[in-house]
């Protein structure tokens, strides 16, 4: 399951969207908005995502797929947040169910890895004072 959501990420839903009885471990990414950024000492008060929906999905489905065959048998579900996103709020989860741990990790930080780098999503930091700035995506 890959999606891109104006509303908050539902994190237990997307685990049971991944769980089965075959899968021995669940590994999940959550990516929330911090105060501060690395690049700027103004403190952040939101961030507001955009993405192109009809590139970034078909990226998403194909990093989807990636870690299946890379780290498979695994069920993986990618979502990423559109719109404004408050303080300690999700903007990006990955969970992935796989039969054993190692696997689970493997595939987990693979499709963070590689949404970060592939994926047609941009990012602009609101800070406290009403400023704004668009930051790039840092891939690992």
């Amino acid at each position: 399951m890959v999606a891109l959501s104006s509303a908050p990420l539902d994190v237990a839903a997307l685990v049971r969207d991944v769980q089965t009885k075959e899968h021995g471990a669940v590994v999940t990414f959550l990516g929330t908005t911090r105060e501060t950024s690395p690049d700027d000492p103004r403190p952040v008060a939101a961030l507001e995502y955009e993405a192109y929906d009809s590139m970034a999905i078909p990226e998403m489905e194909k990093i989807a797929s990636e870690a299946r065959e890379q780290f498979g048998p695994l069920a993986i579900a990618i979502v990423h947040r559109t719109g404004r996103v408050a303080l300690g709020e999700p903007s990006v989860a990955v969970v992935v169910a796989a039969p054993h741990r190692a696997r689970a990790f493997d595939a987990c930080r693979y499709a963070i890895d590689a949404l970060k780098a592939r994926v047609a999503v941009w990012k602009q930091e609101v800070y406290a004072d009403g400023e704004t700035a668009w930051v790039a995506n840092t891939p690992p």
